[in-house]
């Protein structure tokens, strides 16, 4: 075989047979993964919603599609024609394509099992208090090691080249002075980082939580090494360093449990039926999905000149159907009292002495 192979390349120009061995590789390569994908694809068709093998397929698809024919050419690089020159400079650029392409391999391992972790304590559920916590801790340490391994792989292909090597003993030299302006620059970003560890596991902050944040309301959506993503309500976004969440009080709606309490503050005039609203606020709560049967409390708070300010407290399971429930028992409790109690809502009294009672002008005398 090798000696066929030999006499193909010696009766075809140098150029020709170099771009047969290119395209072959390239070809085989994509047959390989043409074969491949399906076969272990078909191994877990009857497997559950999660597969490790569709994991696997999914993050693993793309980089295959070099990685194989890479290795292709790589086993058939001794059968090319390129002169001295031209070969060390292939062979360098096949080194270079490895160490990215190794390095790319472990970034989708660390994803394959950040698959498996996020199956195992899945956030979908109602009660996820442990398992956002969890999911935390999985993205910020997928981050930093996709951090530390792209770096590792870059560092291996500078120090590769051997004028990239003096450089690094030259600088090695001024080492301590450069250690020290760097330290000043990068005060900041530092701070984030370790802000960053901070947050991963006291978690003052998890994936998914409830803030009320620089006078916002709105979801954790992303936790990244130096600075932390929330959804707001209304699609914006908020994006703040990772260390206000450090050195700044906020709200956090889900520290402990996502149920919460939701407020309804009614003002009528003084007459209105207490008992009777308090049976209407029991009657809309059992009749809604979203009330969680916990508390249910009417109470006439305060007192003003022209109002009397009634608060309907109830309970849900998380901030967002508590709107939802907030916003219905208000509408529906001021429709009872417009229906049933017309002279009850809200009014400004006036008072008349005796002469205006009379028809007599004030100032008129008696």
């Amino acid at each position: 075989m090798t000696t066929h192979l030999t006499d193909m390349a010696m009766k075809m120009p140098a150029w020709t047979w170099n771009m047969v061995v290119i395209l072959f590789s390239i070809l085989l390569g994509i047959l390989i993964k043409a074969a491949l994908v399906p076969l272990v694809r078909k191994q877990s068709q009857n497997e559950a919603s999660y597969s490790v093998v569709r994991s696997i397929i999914r993050h693993f698809k793309k980089i295959l599609s070099v990685f194989i024919p890479l290795i292709v050419f790589n086993s058939l690089l001794p059968f090319t024609r390129f002169n001295a020159d031209t070969l060390a400079v292939v062979t360098k650029i096949t080194e270079i394509l490895f160490v990215g392409c190794f390095g790319v391999l472990i970034i989708r391992i660390i994803r394959v099992f950040e698959d498996y972790l996020y199956h195992r304590f899945d956030i979908s559920k109602e009660n996820n208090l442990r398992e956002r916590k969890i999911r935390t801790q999985i993205v910020f340490i997928r981050k930093l090691l996709v951090s530390f391994i792209i770096l590792v792989a870059l560092a291996i292909i500078l120090l590769s080249f051997e004028n990239m090597r003096k450089i690094g003993a030259g600088l090695l030299t001024g080492v301590g002075i450069g250690g020290i302006i760097i330290g000043f620059a990068a005060q900041k970003s530092l701070g984030n980082l370790l802000a960053g560890f901070q947050i991963a596991f006291t978690q003052p902050i998890r994936m998914d939580d409830v803030l009320i944040v620089e006078g916002e309301w709105g979801r954790v959506e992303e936790i990244n090494l130096t600075y932390v993503v929330v959804a707001i309500w209304d699609k914006r976004r908020l994006v703040l360093p990772i260390n206000y969440f450090i050195e700044k009080p906020f709200q956090n709606w889900t520290r402990t449990t996502a149920e919460i309490l939701g407020t309804v503050f009614i003002y009528t005039d003084f007459t209105v039926p207490i008992d009777k609203l308090r049976n209407k606020l029991t009657e809309l709560l059992e009749g809604s999905p979203l009330w969680d049967r916990q508390v249910n409390v009417l109470h006439v708070t305060d007192l003003k000149e022209h109002t009397m300010e009634i608060r309907c407290l109830m309970s849900c399971r998380n901030s967002g159907q508590a709107f939802e429930l907030r916003c219905h028992v208000r509408e529906e409790m001021i429709k009872y009292v417009s229906e049933h109690f017309p002279g009850s809502l809200s009014q400004t009294r006036v008072s008349l002495s005796d002469k205006q009672q009379q028809g007599f002008p004030e100032g008129f005398p008696a």
